[in-house]
C-alpha cells in the first residue's frame, strides 16, 4: 500500500515571510498522526499544501500515492476532510448534508442512501436524518461533520480541531469515533490545540513551530526524553521567595504569573518542604504532553 501521506523537505513563502522552512514528514497507514503548534506555527498552510490547495515553493508531496498539487484533484477523492469551521449547509436536512457531499465524489445517490443509516449511528445521530442543522447543537454539528468525511469510505481522514468548542461529553464522544476510525484501519491526521487529546489519540505527534518541525515522536516517548519526569504547581503568598530560596530542590523551574512551575527527576525533598509551608498551595502530578509542547514553543502567547 502507497504511503498516505509523504512530505519531502517543503517550503512555502508568501512575500519575505518563510511560512514553512523545509519540512518532512511521512504518515504510516492506520495511524492516527497529530500536527501540533501554536498560532502562526505554519500548520494551516502545511494543510492546505497537503490538500493541493497551496503550491510549495520546493520540496515534494504525495497524497494518497499522487503528486500534489500536479493531481491533487484526484488525490482530494480518496480524502476525506472534517474543517476545522461549521460549514454545513443550513438549507439542508441532516441527511441531505450527506447525500449532497457524496454526490462531490461522483458517488451515485443509491450508494449514500444505503450509507446514511450506518454513518448517522456511526456520528451518535441515529433518529435526526430529517432534522435540519440549526436544530443541532454544537457536539452534534461536529459529529455530523466527521461523518460527512466518512461518506466516500476514505482510507485517509485530515481533521482540523475537531472537538475545539465543545463541551467535555462532546469531546469524549468523538475520541471515542476516533478511536473506531483508526481501529478500522483509517490514517488520521489530527490538528489539534488540546494537548490531552493529542496524548490520548496519536500513535506519533510532531510539534511545528516557526514553520519548522521541532520534534517528532510517539507522546509518551517525547515526554520522557523532552522534560523531567514530576511537575509541582506551586502559587500563594511569598511563592517568588520560596523559589529563590530552594533553587536547588528542583532540576528546572518557570515563573509563569503567580505560578512557579518546578520540574524535577526525583520531587520527594521538593514536597518535603512544601509540607513545612501552609502559606502556599501546590499541585503534584506527572509531565505530560503540554509541558513538553510549551517547553519547545514557549510560553509566549502567539497571535
Amino acid at each position: 500500500m502507497n504511503t498516505p501521506l509523504a512530505i519531502r523537505d517543503v517550503r512555502k513563502s508568501f512575500g519575505e515571510h518563510e511560512v514553512v522552512r523545509g519540512i518532512s514528514l511521512e504518515l504510516a497507514a492506520g495511524e492516527c498522526f497529530g500536527l501540533l503548534g501554536p498560532n502562526g506555527a505554519g500548520k494551516t498552510t502545511t494543510l492546505r499544501l497537503c490538500l493541493g490547495l497551496t503550491a510549495p515553493d520546493s520540496g515534494s508531496i504525495t497524497l494518497a500515492g499522487l503528486p500534489v498539487p500536479a493531481s491533487a484533484r484526484e488525490a482530494r477523492r480518496r480524502l476525506g476532510v472534517v474543517p476545522q469551521t461549521d460549514n454545513l449547509d443550513p438549507d439542508f436536512t441532516v441527511a441531505e448534508n450527506l447525500l449532497v457531499y457524496g454526490r462531490y465524489f461522483g458517488l451515485d445517490d443509491r450508494r449514500i442512501r444505503a450509507r446514511v443509516p450506518d454513518l448517522l449511528d456511526f456520528a451518535g445521530l441515529g433518529g435526526k436524518g430529517d432534522a435540519r442543522i440549526q436544530s443541532l447543537s454544537g457536539g452534534m454539528k461536529r459529529r455530523l461533520a466527521v461523518a460527512r468525511a466518512l461518506v466516500s469510505d476514505p482510507d485517509i481522514v485530515f481533521l482540523d480541531e475537531p472537538t475545539t468548542g465543545l463541551d467535555p461529553q462532546a469531546r469524549h464522544l468523538i475520541w471515542d469515533r476516533l478511536k473506531q476510525l483508526t481501529a478500522s484501519g483509517k490514517t488520521l491526521l489530527l490538528t489539534t490545540h488540546f494537548m490531552d487529546e493529542a496524548e490520548r489519540l496519536c500513535d506519533r505527534i510532531a510539534v511545528m513551530d516557526r514553520g519548522a518541525i521541532v520534534a517528532t515522536g510517539v507522546p509518551r516517548d517525547l515526554i520522557r526524553a523532552e522534560i523531567e519526569p514530576e511537575v509541582v504547581e506551586v502559587h500563594g503568598d511569598g511563592v517568588a521567595a520560596w523559589a529563590d530560596a530552594t533553587s536547588g530542590l528542583a532540576d528546572r523551574r518557570e515563573h509563569v504569573g503567580e505560578t512557579v512551575f518546578c520540574y524535577a527527576r526525583d520531587a520527594k525533598p521538593l514536597l518535603a518542604d512544601l509540607e513545612q509551608r501552609p502559606g502556599l498551595k501546590y499541585l503534584h502530578r506527572p509531565a505530560n504532553l503540554e509541558d513538553v509542547f510549551l517547553k519547545l514553543t514557549g510560553r509566549d502567547l502567539r497571535d
